[in-house]
Order: C-alpha cells, then sequence, then structure tokens
C-alpha cells in the first residue's frame, strides 16, 4: 500500500477510512464521496475483486485483513467475482455530481459497473476486427509486379 494521497489525514486513519470507504461500497455497490477520495477507493476496489476472482485461501486471508465485515467478504468472494469473471479490469466508474455546499469540494459517486440501477451504462466492448492471414513473401512480390510493373528505359533519339 504505497504511493497513496495523504488525504489531510495522517497514516491509521487514512486506511481505516479507505477500508470503511472500500466495506461500504462493496455493500452498497454506489457510495458519494470527494473525487480524490474516490479515485482511491477505486485502485483498492479494483484489488479487492481481483482477489475474489483469485478464489484461494491466501486471497480470502488477505481481504479479509483489509475490507470490514463477514458479509462484505462474502459478497466479494461469490457475487462480485461472478459477475466480473470475464473482466479483466474496470470494475469501477467514477461520475463526478456536484460541488459541496460549505466547502467546495468535487464530489463524486462511485459505482460498480454491469449492475441493476446503474447511473450510466456500460458501453458494450468494442469487436475486435478480423485476423488477417498473412501472405507469402513470393505472393506479395508477384502482387506488387500487378499493381506497379518496373519502368522501362526509354531510349531517346539525342542519345544515340
Amino acid at each position: 500500500m504505497t504511493n497513496f494521497r495523504k488525504l489531510g489525514r495522517h497514516a491509521g486513519h487514512r486506511i481505516s477510512m479507505l477500508r470503511t470507504l472500500v466495506s461500504q461500497l462493496v455493500k452498497h455497490e454506489r457510495i458519494e464521496t470527494t473525487v480524490t477520495k474516490a479515485k482511491e477507493v477505486r485502485r483498492l476496489a479494483d484489488n479487492m475483486i481481483q482477489l475474489g476472482k483469485e478464489g484461494s485461501l491466501d486471497s480470502a486471508r488477505r481481504a479479509a485483513g483489509f475490507v470490514r465485515g463477514d458479509d462484505v467478504l462474502h459478497k466479494i468472494f461469490t457475487e462480485l467475482a461472478y459477475r466480473y469473471k470475464d473482466r479483466d479490469g474496470g470494475y469501477t466508474r467514477l461520475l463526478r455530481t456536484r460541488i459541496r455546499v460549505g466547502d467546495a469540494a468535487p464530489m463524486a459517486y462511485i459505482e460498480f459497473i454491469d449492475r441493476e440501477n446503474e447511473l450510466r451504462q456500460s458501453n458494450p466492448a468494442t469487436p475486435q476486427p478480423p485476423q488477417r492471414v498473412p501472405l507469402d513473401p513470393w505472393d506479395k512480390s508477384r502482387l506488387m509486379k500487378q499493381v506497379a510493373p518496373p519502368k522501362e528505359d526509354k531510349i531517346s533519339d539525342s542519345d544515340l
């Protein structure tokens, strides 16, 4: 857990706050917080989903050491791991909402994608173009001769 934003808190308070935010995100699947906190929570929530997808005893112990609550841990390793089994990353979405009254902090929703009642639908995966069969080098050279024949040297009368 390195290279985090400081968020104006000492280390113990910061880690405790991020653990709580990740646990609440998993439990409710959408929370509203400041943009900077949401960017940090996104990193940690994606790591928790990766642990859930691994499904090993080690990953379960690592996740249990971070999230708060057995119900949250169970949800990571069953529901969320199954939902994102075919996705390689990017399990969360950050949507900026408003400026908070009082301190003018930019607020944002952070939510899991591919769930019911999404604020914005996720884009479908872009289809990959079909793979082209590589050309044989000899065929390629024959094709080039058909398209652009070699130039012929013209003999002019002045050269004679």
